[in-house]
């Protein structure tokens, strides 16, 4: 009988080495994909929410496949060029809707992954859809961290009448200024973080984040890592027409394709077609000659060399948001991939941003 009971113990103890392995069986990187929800329901836009029952299935594979560390560890970790576990990843949320408190916050309770919500603070209990401020704090006492996401969800890149360029950008940082002071008065968080509202931003304004102290948030695809931009850093969509587990599964594995040097990032554009951007990536563990570059969908031509990934835009681009991806499978990390995405942003004939 003792025989047979330590038979079972150690049988017990391998599958516990084994099941531990599953999550941190490869070595450490220096990114981590960041992901991004707005609702969690069934009765809301289709363009910006998962199900409640999608996003269970969501939580569930995370749970056994990566580790969810909060956004501050891995900003902090990008920032230093530190390693992060192979697997990790972030979640956020943009806008503050009420359903984050009861739909998903149980379940992401269920798994104590940690999160961030991206809020407006003069939206908050305004309407029935949103948070109230008392619930912002239930959940800050669970350990949710609220950061600016504007005072009001303006496009930050739509210009009043008249409007120079300073004044412009004098105007907009007016409202995340004041939306960050509201936020340090309701919940005493002293966090710089800003999720631009659309995912909208040019290198004008990112400039201005950085020089504030920020750390600024898009919402275009790719890992974020040390040489991502730190005043743009990119999160996956995925909910809407993202929320298939099937494709997200391949975006969590994603690595921060290292990107030193863009020779033409200004992603606000007018409905010109780009032309050709290169990439420099000093890095020789990656294979550049196996790169793809695809644009809403499509593979678009693209040519590399040893230090350079360069893409060929030639159509024009449509009004609202865009951007061009592109992957390289990794040699070192079976079956994951380098991902890049470069966004774009076109206004309309009247010069404005849609939703």
């Amino acid at each position: 009988m003792q025989f047979i009971m330590s038979v079972f113990v150690c049988f017990w103890l391998l599958l516990i080495s084994f099941a531990a392995e599953s999550k941190q069986d490869s070595p450490s990187v220096h990114s981590a994909p960041i992901l991004l929800y707005h609702h969690v329901a069934d009765d809301t836009p289709a363009s910006t929410s998962i199900s409640v029952e999608q996003f269970k299935q969501h939580m569930a594979y995370i749970n056994e496949h990566h580790t969810v560390l909060p956004l501050t560890d891995i900003v902090a970790a990008i920032k230093a060029n530190e390693a992060l576990p192979s697997n990790a990843l972030a979640i956020t949320f943009d806008d503050g809707y009420k359903n984050i408190l009861t739909n998903g916050h149980p379940i992401l309770s269920d798994y104590n992954f940690p999160y961030t919500i991206f809020i407006n603070p003069a939206e908050i209990g305004q309407r029935a859809n949103q948070l109230s401020w008392d619930e912002v704090k239930q959940l800050q006492n669970e350990g949710v961290l609220f950061a600016n996401h504007t005072m009001n969800h303006l496009h930050m890149l739509n210009k009043e009448d008249n409007e120079s360029e300073d004044e412009w950008l004098e105007r907009v940082w007016s409202n995340v200024s004041e939306a960050q002071t509201v936020l340090e008065q309701k919940t005493g968080t002293t966090v710089k973080y800003l999720a631009y509202p659309f995912g909208e931003y040019n290198q004008a304004l990112a400039q201005r984040v950085e020089q504030e102290g920020y750390v600024g948030f898009g919402q275009h695809s790719g890992a974020a890592g040390p040489t991502s931009q730190i005043s743009a850093l990119p999160r996956f969509p995925a909910a809407g027409p993202y929320a298939s587990l099937k494709s997200l599964k391949t975006k969590m594995a994603s690595l921060a394709l290292p990107v030193t040097r863009i020779s033409s990032p200004e992603p606000q554009r007018d409905f010109e077609a780009p032309g050709a951007i290169t990439l420099t990536i000093n890095d020789e563990k990656i294979d550049l000659g196996r790169a793809s570059c695809y644009f809403n969908g499509n593979k678009i031509r693209s040519q590399s060399d040893e230090q350079q990934l360069s893409f060929t835009l030639e159509q024009t681009l449509p009004t609202g948001r865009s951007r061009v991806n592109c992957t390289v499978p990794s040699s070192q990390f079976s079956g994951r991939y380098y991902w890049y995405s470069q966004p774009f942003f076109v206004a309309n004939k009247e010069g404005k941003y849609p939703d």
